[in-house]
């Protein structure tokens, strides 16, 4: 069965490049704040979840901490076009994955799937 991975983010091209790559090998949800991230991942089953720090309303990080709060245990690699070390530092320390700084490569992120799918 293949995995499923949810990707967050504001940005639509975003999520429609993010789809185009993984789709190939991965079964994709999308969400386009964190609100409807945390909605999705009650409802479906979701192995991965790639995650955007910066959106409006509520973060990636604060997306993260409701996740974690509500016992919501998913994966997550932080997606980042900020390049903040604090930020990537908080989301590592706050249990992520990984990250990706954006723009990546197709190949950088089907590694970095792979390995956070793996870690399980």
């Amino acid at each position: 069965m293949r995995k499923r991975i949810l990707v967050v983010d504001d940005d639509t091209m975003n999520l429609k490049r993010t789809r185009m790559i993984l789709e190939k090998s991965y079964n994709v949800l999308l969400a386009e704040s964190g609100r409807e991230a945390i909605e999705k991942v009650k409802y479906e089953k979701v192995d991965l979840i790639l995650l955007d720090i910066a959106m409006p309303i509520m973060d990636g990080l604060e997306t993260f901490k409701r996740m974690k709060e509500a016992d919501i245990d998913i994966p997550v690699i932080f997606l980042t076009a900020s390049g903040y070390e604090d930020d990537v530092r908080t989301a590592i320390s706050l249990g992520a994955t990984n990250y990706l700084k954006k723009p990546f490569f197709p190949d950088e992120l089907l590694k970095r799937v792979a390995l956070g799918l793996e870690e399980q």
